[in-house]
């Protein structure tokens, strides 16, 4: 029998598995409130409270996805059930707006879940790129995107899709000086290391494992989330590894995502050999208006709606306060069907995305006398 694809997880390599979708059934017991929910429960308006009378709060599961950030963490197959569980509980919290408009869950969750993917010509190219950078085996692929653009839901699509050969290591928000980056890499891929060891000792380490996994018919890659956050040091020791290969073929493949400032350090004159080693790379913004129409209807019917749940209009103000950013848009078009809701409309209009404007709960970081691209 086959092997599942593997992802190593900061000290251990452990099968991926497939989601499963979750019942739209809420729980028996008490509901639980999200983010949003606790929001709106603060607000001064005290609307919404009166809506949520029935919830009841619960600890929150914690959050999980695949930046892993640190070693010792549980195994993704726990992973995802607890993320699985969350989802239900969330929707129980938030049913006083979801059922409101009948759907079956909450359309606009700011965690990355690949099961609301959409495919924008944009994250199609992006993950072409990611795909393109596997399959050839290229030494260095770099996907860059403004934060909340869509980059780790991309990644947590490409993770679920890589084949039997294939051993990940993922990385985030790694940090520090020459040689910590190693030990980082070190545990990503699970190889046993002395903390204590030489750089020397720990590269030869890295190197025989990669040749190892080679000979046995498996690719290498390693992920690294953020890496923006990466020094031009922890980049230069980043692409000297990408010198392990053999006589045709790269051992170690290196996927950078991170935000736009990974792009301007990589085009600095003193790493242009890192540059030069790029095989491919793609920048991920915002979407134009249309796209963001298209985008918008398209959780609303994935969650169980008709897609008509929002006007046009108040997708285009929508738009032009969120820059055309996913995770921006969810936050804006939750709290507008919030809003609707405890108004008792039957749509989320413009004038109701006003009002949540108005009430500065909406936190904007985009300028909206600049529109996103056309």
């Amino acid at each position: 029998m086959a092997e599942s694809p593997r992802l190593s997880t900061m000290g251990r390599i452990i099968p991926l598995r497939r989601k499963r979708r979750v019942s739209d059934a809420p729980p028996a017991s008490a509901t639980a409130l999200s983010d949003t929910d606790l929001v709106f429960l603060r607000h001064p308006a005290g609307r919404i409270a009166a809506a949520a009378t029935n919830c009841t709060r619960l600890p929150r599961a914690s959050r999980v996805n695949f930046s892993y950030k640190q070693p010792g963490l549980d195994r993704l197959s726990s992973a995802q059930s607890d993320r699985s569980a969350r989802k239900a509980s969330t929707m129980s919290g938030s049913e006083f707006f979801a059922q409101h408009f009948g759907l079956n869950e909450r359309p606009f969750t700011l965690l990355p879940d690949p099961d609301f993917l959409f495919w924008s010509k944009a994250h199609r190219r992006a993950y072409n790129i990611l795909e393109y950078g596997v399959l050839s085996r290229a030494p260095i692929t770099i996907v860059t995107g403004e934060v909340g653009a869509g980059k780790t839901t991309l990644l947590q699509k490409l993770l679920q899709n890589f084949d039997d050969n294939t051993v990940v290591g993922l990385i985030s928000n790694a940090s520090g000086n020459r040689g910590e980056l190693l030990q980082w890499v070190l545990n990503a891929l699970d190889v046993p290391s002395d903390l204590n060891a030489p750089y020397v000792t720990k590269f030869q380490q890295l190197q025989d494992f990669v040749i190892e996994q080679y000979a046995a018919g498996r690719t290498v890659a390693l992920v690294i989330d953020e890496a923006q956050n990466l020094s031009v040091e922890g980049l230069e020791e980043l692409r000297m590894l990408t010198n392990i290969n053999s006589n045709k073929d790269e051992l170690l493949q290196l996927i950078l995502m991170g935000q736009p400032e990974l792009h301007e350090m990589i085009t600095r004159p003193e790493l242009r050999q890192f540059a030069q080693r790029v095989s491919a790379s793609f920048h991920l913004s915002g979407m134009d208006r249309e796209t963001t129409v298209q985008y918008v209807s398209h959780r609303l019917r994935h969650a169980g709606g008709t897609g008509d749940e929002i006007t046009p209009e108040a997708i285009a103000l929508i738009h032009r306060h969120s820059g055309g950013i996913p995770r921006l848009i969810n936050k804006l078009a939750e709290f507008g069907m919030v809003y609707a809701a405890t108004a008792d409309k039957t749509e989320v209009d413009e004038a109701t995305i006003r009002e949540v404007l108005d009430d500065n709960i909406f936190l904007e970081t985009v300028d909206p006398s600049r529109e996103a691209a056309e």
